[in-house]
């Protein structure tokens, strides 16, 4: 704030004062609702490494069931077979609000479902084609979570850089410049203070100067 800008006055010494407590509570909060967020972050991040893992661990599986499938039944049975899946996975999409960041919650429950509903003839399958049914099942499902995951975790990213910036931005910007406007209309006051104790001071002198 340019010192040319700056009313030297009372009023605007309480203004600054009040603009001061204000900039300073918004500080705390921000500063909360930082560490809240990436407090959250990691907790998020834990949590995705786990999945990572699972769906490597569900792909090996799902690779080892249908090479099962192909050799029992036959690569063209099992082609017959994901031909004939009459359903598709179904996933529903809403969404949650943390510490003001909007991140996704996706209900994948319809997304593996019982054999006797998936379409072919279980009478001329045998179960491995329904082993690796279920398989891939539980990999899109886990596919799915990670998706959840990993798209909470680049919006909280992004709100944490978001907050940080205004933190520092009141943190090394708005509050040194108020708390400068502070001292510099302190020391204006202080300078007119003196400045009137000794004009009063002179015209006290004159007085009685002129009384003896």
């Amino acid at each position: 704030m340019p010192a040319q800008e700056i009313q030297p006055t009372r009023s605007e010494l309480l203004e600054i004062n009040r603009k001061i407590r204000l900039t300073e509570n918004g500080h705390k909060i921000l500063k909360l609702k930082r560490d809240g967020l990436i407090l959250e972050f990691f907790r998020i991040l834990d949590e995705a490494k786990d999945i990572r893992g699972d769906i490597a661990k569900r792909y090996s599986e799902a690779m080892e069931k249908i090479a099962v499938a192909n050799a029992v039944d036959g690569v063209i049975a099992v082609r017959s077979a994901a031909l004939a899946i009459s359903c598709e996975p179904k996933i529903s999409l809403s969404t949650r609000n943390f510490m003001g960041v909007v991140v996704p919650e996706i209900d994948s429950a319809k997304v593996c479902t019982p054999p006797e509903e998936r379409g072919y003839g279980l009478l001329g399958t045998s179960p491995h084609i329904d082993l690796a049914a279920d398989a891939f099942q539980r990999l899109i499902d886990t596919v799915i979570k990670a998706a959840e995951l990993e798209t909470t975790m680049r919006r909280l990213l992004e709100e944490i850089e978001r907050t940080k910036r205004r933190v520092n931005a009141l943190e090394f910007k708005v509050l040194p410049e108020l708390k400068d406007a502070k001292r510099f209309i302190e020391m204006r006051l202080e300078e007119m203070e003196r400045d009137n104790i000794f004009r009063l001071k002179r015209i006290k002198a004159k007085g009685r100067e002129a009384s003896g």
